[in-house]
């Protein structure tokens, strides 16, 4: 539980290596949310999805790994994603499965 609570919390999703700020935003700000029992959300764009995610020490540093289901475009989806914090910023990858994957970076909503 203690490995959790770094990245609980919601995070704004500033940038997307696949996507412009636009799209991420496009109905509600771009966000990941993690709760302390390594459930959540997240949306940009039109893609959407409940996260189920655990923390892994990996290369001696905390990592939060997840699989998701959701949408993309109210069509069904799922795929899985990871997440580390540098400099106070959550980074990762998100992947779709059969489909997209991106690179993101957010900064801890206030």
């Amino acid at each position: 539980m203690g490995q959790m609570k770094p990245f609980s919390g919601k995070w704004r999703i500033v940038e997307m290596e696949v996507w412009d700020q636009d799209y991420v935003d496009m109905e509600v700000p771009g966000y990941i949310r993690i709760g302390s029992d390594g459930t959540g959300q997240f949306q940009y764009g039109l893609v959407s999805g409940d996260i189920d995610g655990r923390v892994e020490q990996c290369s001696n540093a905390p990592r939060f790994d997840f699989s998701w289901s959701g949408q993309d475009e109210n069509d069904p989806a799922c795929g899985r994603g990871w997440a580390v914090i540098e400099n106070d910023e959550l980074t990762g990858r998100i992947y779709l499965h059969l489909a997209d994957d991106s690179t993101f970076r957010a900064i801890k909503s206030k």
